[in-house]
């Protein structure tokens, strides 16, 4: 099933510049790490070496916040994921 994920426009350096990408899966998880097989660079960006999202990783399905448990929602064809990166400084 297609999925659509939206890119903060920090990690859109490792998609070429793409700030939509499409990828399948049936839940979160399994999206999100076929969107890491086609575009490698993002797998650092997005998980520990545990492979638990960073903490400063949101992730939105259609919208709407997906925690807790963000990477077992599961996902319908058409389903929008948004990568949100919170950012600091000053």
């Amino acid at each position: 099933m297609s999925i659509k994920i939206h890119l903060h426009i920090t990690h859109r350096q490792h998609t070429d510049g793409q700030k939509t990408v499409e990828t399948e899966g049936t839940f979160v998880g399994e999206a999100l790490n076929n969107f890491v097989v086609q575009y490698p660079g993002m797998k650092n960006e997005l998980f520990d070496k545990k492979g638990k999202l960073l903490h400063y990783i949101e992730i939105y399905l259609n919208k709407e916040s997906a925690y807790p448990g963000e990477l077992e929602k599961p996902l319908k064809d058409g389903d929008e994921i948004q990568i949100i990166t919170f950012l600091a400084g000053g």
